[in-house]
């Protein structure tokens, strides 16, 4: 984020994040990517400092403070080194205001103080092989059982599916019913049925654990039923615009990141006896992506400034997320050329980031979703 949106208090934990990141992130990143899995134990150290969680209750281990900032200053000084196998933004970004918003008083005293320790790593479950961003073709099943719900179905590209604890699984408790027969489910770890298929193989982001998962017979207890059965769908769109603002403040991060990477390389590369820098093309095209960046990067400081104040509705969120990853996508491409036969090397930062955040315009609603929804709003 921009400095003149940032208080002391906020510039005192951007440090401190930093600090974390280059201690307990960076000297392991490459062996975890190697490994295709990070350490449950940096979740742990995270929440020892206290970066999970943060807009959690005190008294359930948490900050108590709601505040996107914070969550958007861990995003970026992640991306800053291009970690992008640690899932914290999923943790807190996207499934935190589920369980603050929907649980029970319960439901929080169970789960709330190892999701802030690091203990409980979650995870939220819509996507499945025949439904992506149509929620309405949801085939997951979870039947009425006496005290229990019988979950049947599969789900697939579920980020910290291997890692996870707990899952949030979206399945249809009433037949026939479309978006309001479905249902939000809390799914344990060592459940009877419940198994993890296969890690997927993408072609970036190698360390970050996405999996598919199956739900064979599952015995739910209703007392695992977040929210109100059968408004889902709902409760899904109440959440997704925060989810789609911590994608767009990564989107923007991760290109600000690899912009420095190539401005850098075009002063000091040499060609023709010049820097690549003095030639005009180069410098048009550098003039061009700083300009898209601070047009980006004023949006999205705008749209967490909107969020904080209870005022960012889900057309704002969609051009955000939308313009923030559609921004990102084309300065990483550009970089890429700049940096000519080593934007094309696996050890080039810029070549990682291109392959890494190629998913940004995807997931979290595809941008052509975005697109649908603001085209929506404009009555056409």
């Amino acid at each position: 984020m921009r400095e003149s949106e940032l208080t002391q208090e906020h510039r005192d934990f951007q440090a401190m994040v930093r600090d974390f990141v280059e201690r307990e992130i960076v000297p392991h990143h490459d062996g975890w990517e190697r490994a295709g899995l990070v350490d449950r134990e940096v979740w742990r150290h995270a929440g020892k400092l206290g970066l999970l969680g943060i807009d959690v209750p005190e008294e359930y281990g948490g900050a108590g403070v709601r505040d996107f900032r914070y969550q958007a200053i861990i995003s970026e000084e992640v991306m800053r080194v291009g970690a992008t196998g640690i899932g914290f933004a999923l943790h807190n970004d996207v499934v935190a205001p589920y369980l603050l918003d929907l649980a029970t008083d319960e439901q929080k005293r169970r789960w709330l103080p190892g999701f802030c320790s690091g203990e409980l790593i979650t995870a939220i479950a819509m996507t499945e092989p025949e439904a992506g961003s149509d929620l309405q073709a949801i085939r997951t099943t979870a039947r009425p059982e006496g005290d229990t719900y019988v979950l049947n179905g599969a789900k697939t590209f579920i980020t910290n599916g291997i890692l996870a604890d707990l899952v949030i699984v979206v399945a249809r408790t009433q037949p026939g019913r479309g978006s309001r027969g479905l249902s939000l489910l809390v799914v344990e770890r060592d459940m009877p049925g419940f198994t993890r298929g296969r890690k997927l193989e993408k072609i970036g982001m190698a360390a970050q654990d996405t999996a598919e998962l199956f739900f064979d017979d599952v015995r739910v207890p209703a007392a695992n039923v977040l929210g109100r059965p059968g408004r889902a769908f709902l409760h899904l769109a109440a959440n997704l615009p925060q989810e789609r603002l911590g994608i767009a403040a990564y989107a923007v991060a991760a290109a600000e990141t690899a912009f420095a990477q190539t401005l850098e390389y075009c002063r000091s590369r040499v060609a023709f006896g010049q820097p690549i820098g003095a030639f005009q093309h180069v410098r048009f095209e550098l003039a061009e992506m700083a300009t898209e960046l601070d047009v980006a990067r004023t949006y999205v400081d705008r749209a967490i400034a909107e969020h904080n104040a209870g005022r960012l509705d889900a057309v704002a969120a969609a051009k955000a997320k939308w313009w923030a990853t559609d921004v990102q996508r084309r300065v990483l491409d550009r970089c890429v050329q700049l940096h000519g036969g080593y934007g094309y090397m696996r050890e080039t930062p810029v070549a990682k980031a291109f392959v890494d955040n190629r998913v940004h315009p995807i997931y979290g609603g595809t941008n052509e979703i975005m697109k649908e929804i603001i085209g929506r709003d404009l009555g056409v």
